[in-house]
């Protein structure tokens, strides 16, 4: 019995076809991410008063940089949910642990061109500074240092300033949006605020949920301006 003509013409035309749909697919898949890459490691803690109960701004003033930094959609940052596990897998969640060879080193397996190692100072008068290196990836070379200082009181509006810095300094797009939707400095209560999150990424850690949970409720009531708190509410329904 003969082959219908529709038959026929299916059978030729379905390479083609199937070629044409797998071609977009193909190039898409193929397409690199081409965006300047940033990590942020843990800051060391160098309080010369009251050392434990600075130490969860470690991790905290860690996270603020990434938010700040990735305001900028130009720029691709490793999040926090990245970079834990591996800096647990090889035990180096202490921030002193890692020099500027081993930073290189994470900053590679992460896929980071951009590796930022922080520290920051409060003293009895609350008076505080941060300070923050950039090694380059591919070259091993510290290509950017910079320093903010001010009051412990004003921590996000620091972070704030750091993260406007920094993009300037390793020469970055520009950053066009910020993470605050009123200047931080109206709001009295940015170091507590700042230090909740600290402490709900502490208790997160310790996989102890209804401690982080407080944690993030408290901060967000204490500085609902800040937008990246949002983010870490979602958290609270996972």
């Amino acid at each position: 019995m003969p082959t219908p003509p529709t038959v026929r013409w299916t059978r030729r035309m379905l390479p083609a076809l199937l070629l044409a749909f797998a071609l977009p697919l193909s190039a898409q898949s193929t397409t690199a991410d081409t965006r300047p890459t940033v990590a942020v490691l843990y800051f060391t803690n160098s309080a010369l008063v009251d050392f434990d109960s600075y130490a969860p701004l470690s991790k905290g003033m860690a996270e603020m940089l990434i938010n700040e930094i990735a305001q900028n959609s130009a720029v691709r940052v490793v999040e926090r949910d990245r970079l834990q596990p591996l800096l647990e897998e090889q035990n180096l969640q202490n921030s002193d642990r890692v020099d500027k060879e081993t930073a290189v080193k994470l900053g590679k397996t992460l896929g980071a061109r951009h590796m930022l190692m922080g520290s920051f100072v409060i003293d009895p008068n609350k008076n505080m500074r941060i300070d923050v290196r950039a090694v380059n990836t591919e070259t091993s070379a510290i290509e950017y240092v910079q320093t903010v200082n001010g009051k412990s009181d004003n921590l996000l509006d620091l972070v704030m300033q750091l993260g406007q810095k920094i993009n300037a300094g390793l020469k970055l797009p520009a950053l066009k949006t910020a993470s605050a939707t009123v200047p931080a400095s109206k709001n009295p209560n940015q170091f507590k605020a700042m230090m909740a999150m600290s402490q709900a990424l502490e208790a997160e850690d310790k996989k102890d949920i209804p401690a982080r949970d407080a944690f993030i409720r408290t901060a967000v009531a204490l500085a609902p301006e800040y937008k990246p708190l949002q983010a870490k509410v979602a958290m609270m329904t996972r």
